[in-house]
């Protein structure tokens, strides 16, 4: 993780960088271009809230997707690394049975993501960072999610600046927007605690793309710098998926989720589209997740 002079560094950089593109082209994001004056909301689970199971293998995606229908999800979103054999590519067969399971099911998929890193000093190993975010690009095609989740990097790079990683993380960030755009699937950068902290740092980032195939994946549990609330309400125009977890940090402390408080904050921004949650630490899933949706679904209304 960055230091403090690090992260002053990062943000100043990228406060620096210009609100028009160099190709001339003014901002699309002025306003949220997956928002509507309807809320209307979907409920959806991370994969990440049976990690331990899945990992291990005692549970797979089909048992996964079973669990959500029964439990009453709109949706689910499957990391991609629990699609057997990541990183490499599945095949066809086994992603096409995925996609009808959930399709039985009546579960739609609302995401999928991987576990890159844009920070990587090294050029090469980054071009087989892009090269993995675009394989996976190809994988939500096949199984129909419609955004795929990267982040941006944990590496510390002692001896680079900051402005140089984020020189090179946009250009990667670029191709991989790229390429989603012409494959039809919206590429969102989760703010992670990682080389992205705060939601002026991920805005700047949003900006810079600029592109309408290019979003946030807003993390609630991950602007742990200033008060989480705050950040939400600000970088809720550029979110395109979600992450919602149980705990929330207010100027460094890690309290529990007011949910009613953070629908406030989502109804009144006009976001529509999926809400899936996420549930940490220790404890059985299967109690937990289907508690957080209770409460999810309580504030919704």
């Amino acid at each position: 993780m960055y230091n403090q002079l690090h992260r002053r560094q990062f943000l100043s950089t990228l406060a620096a960088i210009p609100l028009i593109t160099t190709t001339g082209i003014k901002l699309v994001h002025h306003s949220n271009p997956f928002s509507a004056s309807a809320n209307r909301l979907k409920t959806s689970l991370n994969a990440y809230s049976f990690n331990d199971p899945l990992s291990k293998g005692e549970m797979t995606i089909s048992d996964m997707l079973e669990f959500c229908a029964d439990t009453g999800f709109d949706a689910v979103d499957i990391t991609g690394y629990y699609f057997k054999g990541y990183p490499a590519v599945p095949p066809d067969d086994y992603l096409f049975s995925i996609k009808r399971k959930a399709f039985s099911l009546g579960i739609e998929i609302s995401g999928t993501g991987v576990r890159n890193d844009f920070t990587i000093a090294d050029k090469l190993k980054r071009e087989q960072e892009v090269v993995l975010v675009k394989q996976w690009i190809d994988v939500a095609v096949k199984v129909g999610a419609p955004v795929i989740r990267i982040f941006a990097g944990t590496q510390k790079n002692e001896g680079i600046s900051p402005e140089q990683v984020t020189e090179w993380m946009l250009k990667d960030i670029q191709a991989c927007v790229d390429y989603g755009k012409q494959q039809g699937v919206i590429i969102g950068i989760q703010n992670h605690n990682d080389f992205i902290q705060t939601a002026d740092q991920v805005i700047k980032i949003i900006r810079s793309i600029n592109s309408g195939w290019f979003g946030l994946i807003l993390d609630t549990g991950s602007f742990r710098e200033l008060d989480a609330y705050a950040e939400i309400e600000k970088s809720i125009p550029y979110a395109v998926n979600w992450q919602v977890k149980e705990k929330i940090w207010l100027n460094g402390t890690e309290i529990e989720t007011d949910l009613e408080r953070l629908m406030k904050i989502i109804k009144s921004s006009g976001y529509k589209g999926y809400l899936p949650i996420e549930t940490l630490g220790a404890g059985d899933p299967k109690i937990k997740v289907p508690a957080l949706l209770e409460k999810l679904k309580k504030a919704m209304k």
